[in-house]
């Protein structure tokens, strides 16, 4: 953030937009509703259906519901950083967007707090979800959930960076869900949250090698105790490679995000 968070003001802005984002979800029931509940239905309407016709290398007695949990985790993380970063186009309109540009505040400092405030709701809600582990016969340890934590933290800090650098160039909320829609569920899908790579066609495969969300999927199914030979025979990555490319990914979308910020917002 450069000059951004290098000041006590930079600071205090972004804490008060973070805070302000937190509020303003608790405040609004049918986000909390829209941002557990669809996952959790994917994740048990998936693995009811496909639990006995689908075999993965490495899956113990939870079947497919045990597979398919880490994508669960992903897929909380994915509607919170749209719901979250969708706030932007919200505030443009009611012109709060530009009053915080017109004031002393860096620049950097309006991404910091969104980013911050978007992936605290994330990884909230995503550990919120870790409840239901036990159903799929998954027994997470508490390094586990420290693991699960952090690797939530880095998957949220760089899709809530893709989500507002979309949602500040769009002109309104149903471009913002069409675009979302193209990037971040075909993003989803070809993360290893649905299917293996190790079975897929080669193009899939491709597409999955350089999804960054993989990287994550992969350091979740590890933190939940998936063995890293088992995940190896599925196609997933290493844990170095997953941690580098989920931080690279978050840089990446925090830089673009700052960059973007010093335009004309919609621009």
């Amino acid at each position: 953030m450069r000059r951004g968070l290098l000041g006590s003001r930079g600071v205090l802005a972004a804490g008060s937009l973070a805070r302000r984002e937190v509020v303003r979800f608790l405040r609004q029931p049918g986000r909390i509703v829209g941002a557990v509940s669809t996952p959790v239905l994917f994740w048990f309407l998936l693995g009811s259906g496909l639990g006995r016709s689908f075999n993965v290398e490495g899956v113990g007695e939870g079947g497919y519901l045990e597979y398919a949990f880490a994508g669960a985790l992903a897929m909380v993380v994915l509607f919170t950083a749209i719901f979250s970063t969708i706030t932007v186009i919200e505030d443009r309109r009611e012109g709060f967007l530009q009053g915080v540009l017109a004031s002393p505040a860096p620049r950097g400092s309006i991404v910091a707090g969104k980013i911050v405030g978007a992936t605290m709701l994330a990884v909230v809600q995503a550990g919120l979800l870790l409840v239901l582990a036990p159903l799929t016969g998954v027994r997470v340890s508490a390094g586990g959930v420290l693991h699960v934590l952090a690797a939530l933290t880095a998957m949220a800090a760089g899709l809530s960076g893709l989500g507002l650098v979309a949602a500040w160039r769009a002109e309104s909320v149903q471009g913002y869900h069409a675009v979302m829609n193209l990037v971040m569920m075909p993003m989803w899908l070809l993360s290893g949250a649905v299917f293996p790579a190790s079975g897929a066609s080669g193009w899939v495969r491709a597409a999955m090698t350089v999804n960054p969300l993989t990287y994550g999927v992969a350091e979740l199914r590890s933190a939940l105790g998936g063995s890293r030979e088992a995940l190896r025979a599925a196609g997933a990555p290493g844990a170095s490679a997953s941690w580098l490319v989920m931080i690279v990914f978050a840089a990446v979308m925090i830089v673009a995000a700052e960059r973007l910020a010093g335009r004309r917002p919609g621009a």
